[in-house]
């Protein structure tokens, strides 16, 4: 399936990323209606990664328009915040019923669609003990794909096998990750973003000494760290987002010029401007 991505993200500012074909939508910063009008309709599922302002006061007005066809939205379990909400706009928009609001686990499993299934995991941006604040995710397909040794047969062959023994004897289930989308997050762990055909992941600051210097109380990535992580795991496209505007985009795009060519990153990579929402990601230009 190919994925139409749209999305916004600066840091502090407002961070949404959308996947047209899934009604899928991760964070919901400010703007995420206006900016995809019509298009917000289509949501049906909003994961929202933790509990900064900037990745869900998009969540009110979503609401307010949206309640009546019944969208889910999924947060980490202890973020207080978001019964908080539901509370709220219950009471100041009452009118609007039918929104499902789901504490998520770690390492839980959410269906969102035929064959396709959201696996959420715990990252590093807020660390609470025993609390779970903060997640990540990634978007699995599952298909059947014919088991190998049945591979050589004839149609007719086939189709007489499974009458006998069942679609399950000669098919297998056969999962990949399509898309993993990082939320705000410190690079910690190079193996849940490993084999993901697109990763979405954030970059704050532009380097280490950067990041170091921060003094931020979440905690973040950088350009230089991300690149290095993918220069050493398997992904096909990389989104870069949720840069600092302390930085102009020129800077930016030299940067990640610089770190393709230093890990010899072959992939195309994307990144959203600072301030600007980018509609269609994967059909853009990108940096190299």
């Amino acid at each position: 399936m190919k994925l139409t991505i749209h999305g916004y993200s600066t840091a502090l500012f407002a961070t949404w990323y959308f996947i047209e074909e899934l009604g899928l939508l991760f964070d919901a910063g400010d703007g995420v209606t206006s900016n995809l009008l019509g298009k917000s309709g289509k949501i049906k599922h909003v994961f929202v990664s933790h509990a900064d302002r900037d990745h869900l006061g998009g969540l009110f007005q979503y609401n307010q328009l949206f309640a009546n066809r019944k969208p889910k939205i999924f947060y980490p379990k202890d973020s207080g915040s978001f019964p908080f909400i539901e509370t709220f706009t219950s009471k100041f928009d009452p009118h609007t019923t039918g929104t499902e609001w789901i504490p998520l686990e770690n390492e839980q499993v959410v269906q969102i669609k035929n064959n396709y299934e959201v696996f959420c995991f715990e990252n590093k941006h807020i660390n609470v003990s025993n609390q779970l604040k903060s997640l990540s995710f990634r978007v699995a397909e599952t298909k059947k794909k014919l088991k190998p040794e049945f591979r050589s047969l004839v149609q007719q062959d086939l189709i007489n096998l499974k009458k006998e023994k069942g679609d399950d004897f000669i098919n297998e289930q056969v999962k990949r990750t399509i898309l993993t989308y990082s939320g705000d997050t410190p690079v910690f762990d190079y193996s849940k973003y490993d084999n993901s055909e697109i990763l979405i992941h954030e970059a704050t600051f532009l380097t280490k000494e950067e990041l170091a210097s921060g003094n931020d109380k979440n905690k973040h990535s950088s350009l230089e760290e991300v690149m290095e992580m993918v220069a050493n795991i398997n992904i096909d496209k990389l989104i870069l987002g949720h840069f600092s505007s302390r930085y102009y985009m020129n800077d930016i795009d030299n940067a990640i010029k610089k770190y393709i060519k230093h890990y010899n990153i072959k992939i195309p990579v994307y990144r959203i401007p600072i301030g600007i929402t980018e509609k269609d990601i994967l059909n853009g230009k990108t940096i190299n």
